[in-house]
């Protein structure tokens, strides 16, 4: 794979609780000269970062619910209405985690539909955390995704006790079966886990280190032709 090709397929994630602006437009400013798919920010830098990638390609991906999943799903709707209206999208909303290990499947599946509803047509991204999950867990999440019409099952949050793995992703892809699209998210930290993950059907890869996933040369040679 090429790197412009990878590159496209890259959701680069500044989501730490103290990033800056500063931080936001420097990534904002990689994504212009990399050639990036998307940069994903908390909901609230999503106005500036939408202003920063005025006349770019690169897409503007909001996080709701973010980390832990655990606000009420009117808020999560109105969160990602709201970051649309700033300039997002796409959103990554993530699922109340408990619930789904409750078993509380019809929960799960409405608080998802309250989302792609707010945003429809806008592609909303569903995070499992399957680092909390058992396998059966993970092909439940991945089942109300799809019932509640979302675009994509991604991985991780990545600040949980783990981000994506192997095992984890084969699951999601198996239980998708075609219907839904999966995103690996978390702890990809080099060129052959990216491609491994692509490899095996993912359509997008949740970094948040572009370098790590680069030759110098090819890093050279993308930045000389802007």
């Amino acid at each position: 794979m090429t790197a412009k090709a990878l590159l496209k397929t890259l959701d680069y994630a500044i989501l730490k609780p103290e990033a800056s602006m500063l931080d936001i437009h420097h990534a904002a400013e990689k994504c212009r000269e990399l050639g990036v798919g998307c940069l994903c920010v908390k909901s609230c830098d999503v106005k500036f970062t939408a202003e920063s990638l005025a006349d770019c390609d690169t897409i503007v991906v909001a996080v709701v619910g973010f980390p832990h999943g655990n606000t009420l799903p009117a808020l999560k709707a109105l969160e990602a209405q709201m970051a649309v209206a700033h300039g997002a999208e796409e959103i990554d909303m993530v699922i109340n985690i408990s619930a789904l290990k409750d078993g509380d499947t019809e929960g799960v599946t409405d608080e998802i539909h309250a989302v792609v509803t707010a945003v429809w047509p806008n592609p909303v991204k569903v995070i499992l955390e399957t680092a909390l999950l058992t396998p059966a867990e993970i092909r439940k999440g991945v089942q109300c995704a799809i019932k509640a019409g979302a675009a994509f099952v991604k991985t991780s949050t990545g600040f949980s006790t783990q981000g994506a793995t192997i095992e984890a992703v084969q699951t999601m892809l198996t239980a998708a079966k075609g219907k839904i699209k999966v995103k690996a998210s978390g702890g990809i930290r080099t060129r052959k886990d990216a491609e491994t993950y692509l490899e095996m059907g993912c359509e997008r890869l949740g970094v948040g280190n572009i370098e790590c996933l680069l030759t110098e040369r090819e890093l050279q040679k993308l930045l000389a032709t802007e």
